[in-house]
């Protein structure tokens, strides 16, 4: 059974390691979930791994409070078009679809965490090599990182950091992260790792909590 609440602390670090967890089985069949924050039942405030086997699709559903997703594997689809590995996609607060995967996918997705005057709708996909600024607005800035081998990064974080592994391997004072590995931080604390030998890329989100809608 999904939590209703997990990392709901936004005060606090919270470190989950997506690699590793169980999946958990959502009320649509086929559609599993890795959860990584959650707070509220099935229409909650949320930031999972999801994924559909092939066949699959979730139920058509509004975004009350917004919804945004990078394909991490194979292709995602609804009725608006599909979205291979390496689309970074925003759905803002209002619109609709019905997901799915002919062929099954993995994505990373934050549901109802929109700011509340965000309405803009986006579909882009993400280099394959180098940092890109995916999104910016006056709330939040969205983008991806890539770290040379050996060398270390360095991230002031005044609003709130959130980031996900995307490549390589991260190692901190007191932490490793790996691919799929997610961290949040509060406010205030700076964000500091060195890459592994093999590098590392990130998708990276520089914004404050937002409590939903």
């Amino acid at each position: 059974m999904t939590p209703e609440r997990l990392n709901d602390d936004l005060l606090l670090p919270a470190i989950m390691h997506g690699a590793s967890l169980q999946w958990i089985s959502s009320p649509i069949p086929g559609v599993k979930r890795r959860p990584f924050y959650r707070v509220g039942g099935e229409q909650a405030r949320a930031t999972s791994l999801v994924c559909y086997v092939p066949g699959s699709h979730f139920s058509a559903h509004q975004h009350s409070g917004g919804e945004e997703f990078l394909v991490i594997e194979g292709v995602f689809e609804d009725e608006n078009g599909r979205y291979p590995t390496g689309t970074y996609v925003r759905n803002p607060p209002g619109s609709g679809h019905t997901p799915g995967a002919s062929k099954g996918c993995m994505i990373f997705v934050r549901l109802r965490q929109f700011h509340v005057d965000d309405r803009k709708q986006l579909v882009t996909r993400i280099n394959v090599q180098g940092d890109q600024l995916l999104f910016e607005n006056p709330h939040e800035k969205v983008w991806i990182q890539s770290v040379q081998s050996n060398l270390r990064i360095k991230i002031l974080n005044p609003r709130g950091l959130e980031l996900l592994v995307l490549d390589g391997t991260l190692v901190g004072e007191d932490f490793l992260l790996q691919p799929l590995s997610w961290m949040r931080l509060p406010s205030g604390m700076t964000f500091e790792a060195e890459a592994g030998v093999d590098g590392a890329r990130l998708w990276l989100k520089d914004a404050a909590p937002t409590l939903g809608f």
